[in-house]
């Protein structure tokens, strides 16, 4: 195994721990923001109904962070097992990822079924 090898691992390894942060950072602004959002409609001088369409639109980039979540998984589990065929393991401890954290929602229903 070359230098080249170890060094381009550890990076790749460093900035998928940098997406995933990224992407769960995203979720947590997201419940702030509707958090916020739900506090303020609450005020007596603002209507029930005022931004619900923009937190419907929240409610839906929440799901795509989500999923974009469950892909960036879905990445680190097939550069996990590159790891293993290639022997790069620097601290001798794979990566596991539970697949059920990392299914379609179609293969969820299959298995729960």
């Amino acid at each position: 195994m070359t230098d080249r090898i170890l060094s381009d691992a550890r990076n790749i390894r460093k900035l998928v721990r940098e997406a995933e942060a990224l992407a769960d950072e995203s979720m947590l602004v997201f419940a702030r923001l509707k958090q916020a959002m739900i506090a303020a409609r609450q005020n007596p001088a603002v209507e029930v109904d005022a931004g619900q369409r923009a937190l419907m639109r929240l409610s839906q980039a929440e799901g795509q962070a989500l999923a974009m979540s469950t892909s960036l998984l879905r990445v680190h589990d097939e550069l996990s097992k590159v790891a293993r065929e290639t022997a790069i393991a620097d601290d001798g401890t794979p990566t596991i990822i539970n697949p059920s954290a990392i299914l379609e929602p179609a293969d969820r229903a299959v298995v729960n079924a």
